[in-house]
């Protein structure tokens, strides 16, 4: 093929894919509960906070409307490990795309996941040289062996196969026939039938049906929830757990009929659990639930001896952790107290715990050291909710509230400072922050932040445990809740987050926003509350809420768009 003629096809590519794209606390007021969306975000339908816990009467007579979930386009994470599975490419080529957008907590939020001119041209050129290399190394053509003078029949056993798998669907003839079409678009140029084989090849991954995970509604709707198809099902679960396509067993269970059956579902699920690709789970659902990603951009003041193995230490540390609660079905309450963590010598002796025998991470008990117990005490948390020079009450209070309890406060009001620098420096930080709580604008929300984050003032701005601050002055790790109730210290503090009603429906309600790729809101609150008794009655694990998630309705159904007339 000529330079020309090149251009010429991949400009017809390139139209091809556009062509396919087309087809604050006001006084004293306690905050209310809410997950936040992400400052991009869309305004949403209704204010997102849940109904009073004990709203049981109201749940009961509540339909469950399964909600609407925006055409979903993969994000960078869900790119990269779809062509990994799909073709072996391990490359990380979504590296080279635009950030993705968060929205809810998560960057797998469909209606904020948005479709670039920019980001249509990375698909493009990524798509040609997977195609190349994959080619190159034999994994898309040994199906079958292409006749140069009749090529189609090996041609759309290979198309319709490599569709299959890439769309995560039946794929129809007429759609393996307008991909052939590249075959004779390469025959009038000139070129071989393996041309225009390879171009076909590429128009697959630059297809919606691959870019987006696509759930179509009934032909004529009038707004009424459906359940999923078969194949829509399976990308879900598929995406939810390991945040790509589905393999074989999934995919054959999703074509043979069987995965709405419930017990085949679960079994789906725990087999998925189990594999080694669920680390997709403990990456991006807990990297960006328990801030985990955001020690990537924590820098610290060199004063603390923060550096690069001790960042990575901490980031596997909090893996680890999560990771163990899926394998070993932990209860999901755990998290906030299980006394073991992970450690390699240099985190050892950042937190003071006997070393492990070199730079490998080891799981070490902490029997003997109960207030480093949970993912309170872990570095990773600690850091990224600490100002680079010293701690921060208040983000650490916040991060309990919204993350744990969904009880985050609204953002301050305009025109509030920080910290004055004329507090005398002597005095704790709990002394200091006694301004803050004076002002009636700020009160209702402070009297809630800072006590939480007071119970983890013994861990400095890295995580290294304290008695006394920088300046001195003894640690003050004791607080007051707004009702009244009182603790010392880190461990009767986590044990009150424990065994707050709020908490498992808080978990539930991150769970939900990232299995299904939307924010949640009001009419989601009673679904919420099911999945908490489900997973409660099977035991509390961590896979029992997320099992709960899967098997309902608001997993295994959507609601149609209702058609509006256009004038």
């Amino acid at each position: 093929m000529t330079s020309t003629n090149r251009r010429r096809n991949a400009l017809a590519l390139t139209g091809l894919a556009l062509a396919l794209v087309l087809a604050a606390c006001p006084s004293n007021t306690p905050p209310k509960a809410r997950v936040l969306p992400g400052p991009d975000a869309p305004p949403p339908e209704e204010p997102a906070h849940p109904p009073p816990v004990d709203n049981e009467a109201a749940c009961r007579s509540d339909a469950r409307d399964p909600g609407r979930v925006t055409l979903h386009r993969l994000n960078r994470a869900e790119y990269d490990n779809t062509v990994r599975d799909l073709l072996g490419d391990t490359t990380h080529p979504a590296r080279e795309f635009p950030a993705d957008d968060h929205g809810f907590g998560f960057d797998n939020n469909a209606d904020v996941l948005s479709m670039s001119p920019l980001l249509m041209e990375k698909y493009s050129s990524a798509a040609e040289r997977l195609v190349d290399e994959a080619w190159a190394r034999g994994d898309l053509g040994a199906r079958c062996v292409m006749d140069t003078v009749s090529p189609e029949p090996c041609a759309r056993d290979i198309l319709a196969a490599f569709a299959h798998r890439a769309w995560r669907r039946a794929v129809t003839d007429a759609e393996v026939t307008r991909l052939l079409g590249f075959l004779s678009l390469a025959r009038q140029h000139g070129d071989s039938p393996e041309v225009g084989l390879k171009l076909a090849l590429r128009a697959v991954l630059v297809s919606p049906h691959f870019l987006f995970r696509v759930e179509k509604d009934p032909a004529s709707t009038t707004g009424a929830e459906h359940p999923l198809s078969d194949d829509e099902l399976a990308s879900r679960l598929s995406y939810f757990l390991w945040s790509s396509m589905p393999d074989e067993e999934l995919r054959a269970a999703a074509d043979d009929g069987t995965l709405q059956d419930p017990a085949v579902l679960e079994r789906q699920v725990h087999r998925m659990l189990g594999d080694a690709k669920a680390q997709a789970l403990v990456d991006n659902f807990a990297g960006q639930w328990l801030y985990t990603r955001a020690l990537d951009a924590a820098e610290p003041d060199v004063r603390y001896g923060f550096d690069e193995p001790l960042r990575l230490a901490m980031h596997q540390e909090t893996s680890l952790f999560f990771r163990e609660f899926l394998t070993s079905d932990l209860p999901m309450k755990d998290l906030l107290d299980a006394p073991f963590t992970y450690v390699n010598d240099r985190l050892a002796a950042h937190y003071g715990l006997p070393p492990v025998g070199g730079e490998e991470l080891k799981r070490v008990s902490l029997r003997d050291r109960p207030e480093r117990a949970g993912i309170l005490a872990q570095g990773s948390l600690l850091t990224v909710t600490s100002n680079p020079d010293r701690t921060s009450p208040v983000k650490r209070g916040v991060w309990v509230l919204e993350q744990l309890l969904c009880k985050a406060p609204p953002p301050p009001p305009p025109n509030v400072e920080g910290l004055p620098s004329t507090v005398d420096p002597r005095l704790n930080i709990k002394a200091r922050m006694k301004m803050h709580r004076s002002q009636p604008s700020c009160a209702g929300c402070h009297s809630l932040m800072d006590p939480l984050g007071f119970g983890l003032e013994n861990f400095d701005p890295v995580g290294r445990w304290r008695v006394k601050e920088e300046g001195g002055a003894p640690v003050d790790s004791g607080g007051e809740l707004p009702d009244g109730t009182t603790f010392t210290g880190v461990m009767q503090m986590r044990q009150i987050v424990k065994s707050d009603p709020d908490l498992a429906p808080c978990f539930t309600e991150h769970l939900l926003t990232y299995a299904l790729g939307r924010g949640t809101t009001t009419k989601d609150q009673c679904a919420v509350r099911d999945i908490v008794k489900q997973a409660e009655a099977r035991g509390g694990r961590l896979g029992d809420y997320i099992l709960g998630v899967i098997q309902s309705n608001h997993f295994t159904h959507r609601r149609a768009e209702t058609e509006t007339p256009r004038p």
